[in-house]
Formats: C-alpha cells, structure tokens, sequence
C-alpha cells in the first residue's frame, strides 16, 4: 500500500495544561524555574516544550511545581522551553504548534545561536545559560504515530549506559542526530567524547495526545531525578514511578533517510520498530526505491508529518551487541 505525504491525525486525548502560573518563571527567563538546594550535588535540567505540540513534559514539569519537591542535593532547572508554539496548540489540528519560525531542536550549534533571526532562535538564546550551566539533562519529547516511549540517547557511551540504570523504557536508540541541525541534547559538552561529567538523554514519551506519555514523563523525570541524586527514592510521590521494564534493548541507528525533493512516500504505514529482512521496500524518494539494506533492520521514528526537502524521515537502526 502507498501513502501520500498527508497525515491522518490521531484524536489528541491528552488535555492541554494551564501554564499560566508555570510560565512565569522565579528567574529572569520566563518559563524557567531554578532550585539550589545549598548542597553539593549536580546541576540538573528537565526541559519541557522543545515542541509546542508535545505535552506531556510540560504536564510532568507542572507536577513536580506542584508537589512542593526541592532538589535534595545539587541545583534543579525546569524550562518550559517554546512557549510561543505551545500558545498556538489546537487540539484539533496540533501539527503546525511543532514550532513557529523553525525546529527549535535543531539549532544548537554556534552559527545557528549566533543569528537570531527566528523565534526559536531568540528563545534558544535565552535558554542557553540554563543549559550550559547544566550537568545532567533530560529533555522531553513525543512522537506523531508511535505509541512506544524510545530513550534517545546519543552516541556516547556514558548516555547508553545511563539510560540501561534508568530500567525503563524497554527501547534504547543510539542516534548521532539530525542533518537538519543540533539538538539540545547534543549541545557543548553533552556531545563531547568521553566522560566529562555530563549525561543527556531525550525521552520520546510516546504519542503527542496519549494519557500515557504523561505517564511516561512523570516516570522518566522521577527516575532521572532519583538517578541523578537530585530526590531520594522514598521522597518521589506514590503514582510517579512505573514498573521497570522487564527487558531493555539497545538500538544503534546506521543511516538517517531524509528527503531531499520533500516528496517522500512510505510503501506502508510504518509506525516505527518493525525489523525488516534486507531488501524490503520501505517507500520512495520520488520515484527511487528505498530498500532495507540488511537484515534485522529496525525502523525508527517513520514520518511525514512534517515534510519538506532535507527534513529526516525514518531512521535505520541495529541492536548492538
């Protein structure tokens, strides 16, 4: 069966916060939040709301405002991050809230910051001192057809390893990222080789409009936290932890599919992590076929929900050994 490059959109469920007290902020950067507990410990960030259409970060953030908890040990940053996309979110056609000017996760690089001639651009620069202050991060993200949290975690092997202590979710990628640009979690020192001391994961909670990838969230955020010596275990509220998952795989992604005429079609409606044989059709490039290149080839993150030249479409990935 072929697709077109339309996207039939699932019924957003998840309710939209109020954010109108979050957004305020305690620092001079509206929408972020800073906690120095006066003990030694790690400068820890959660950012929500990279995407103005990906809720269930900011719910997470929202909760944990709520629940009174201060960081134990260390500083704790909480950034609702593109509140001017958030502000456009229609339920009902949820796709164009992504951003306003440009991919905010895809402008963490020196050329890009140094020229603000985007919203996200500008929000980028006043979110960057938060961040480079910053040890450990975990952002917050959601997927336009996958039901399945994935853990983003980079290349580097310290991530990796992280995100197997976390126990959950079931699925690790180990993604280089986006030709389209640098994401947050690669920024600076988060994506510099060896161990320097910083930790960077970005955890696909699921579908944008679930319940459930607000469950997600409240549960990464708690176990990063714990993890991070942020919050001792038994001080998490009852509710937020999940089971672990019974079982983790790690998935290093080889290729990253992109289109560059913009005119990408899938030869199904993949909705991300079938294993492929070699060979299998996957879709089209126009009218060049695009074909597994081996065996137990896991697709990552199939869509076209956001199609235009040079955007990454799918992703390729194996289980690592």
């Amino acid at each position: 069966m072929t697709s077109n490059t339309t996207t039939t959109l699932r019924p957003f469920v998840l309710p939209c916060p109020d954010l109108s007290a979050e957004r305020l902020g305690n620092t001079n950067t509206h929408g972020v939040w800073h906690f120095d507990s006066g003990e030694p410990g790690r400068n820890v960030m959660l950012s929500a709301l990279v995407h103005g259409n990906e809720l269930c970060g900011a719910w997470a953030l929202k909760a944990f405002l709520a629940s009174g908890l201060r960081p134990r040990r260390g500083t704790l940053t909480l950034a609702f991050c593109n509140l001017a996309a958030f502000d456009r979110f229609d339920a009902d056609n949820y796709l164009p809230s992504r951003f306003v000017d440009e991919d905010l996760n895809r402008v963490w690089s020196a050329d890009k910051l140094a020229d603000a001639n985007s919203c996200e651009r500008r929000r980028a620069a006043e979110l960057l001192p938060w961040i480079e202050q910053a040890d450990w991060l975990m952002d917050f993200h959601s997927m336009t057809t996958s039901d399945v949290p994935l853990q983003l975690t980079g290349v580097q092997q310290r991530n990796i390893d992280l995100a197997l202590k976390l126990g959950a979710p079931a699925n690790l990628i180990a993604d280089a990222g986006h030709a389209a640009g640098v994401r947050m979690r690669d920024y600076g020192r988060f994506g510099a080789p060896g161990d320097n001391g910083t930790r960077s994961l970005l955890i696909e909670c699921g579908f944008h409009g679930a319940n459930e990838a607000r469950d997600v969230a409240m549960d990464q955020m708690a176990r990063f936290l714990i993890e991070a010596d942020t919050l001792n275990r038994d001080e998490v509220p009852s509710g937020w932890l999940a089971p672990d998952a019974p079982h983790q795989q790690a998935l290093r992604v080889t290729q990253a599919i992109s289109t560059p005429s913009g005119k990408f079609r899938f030869a199904q409606p993949w909705v991300g992590l079938e294993c492929l044989d070699a060979g299998t059709l996957i879709g089209w490039e126009e009218d060049e076929p695009v074909v597994a290149p081996y065996d137990n080839c896991v697709l990552i993150m199939p869509s076209l929900a956001t199609v235009r030249p040079g955007v990454t479409v799918l992703r390729l990935a194996q289980a690592i050994s």
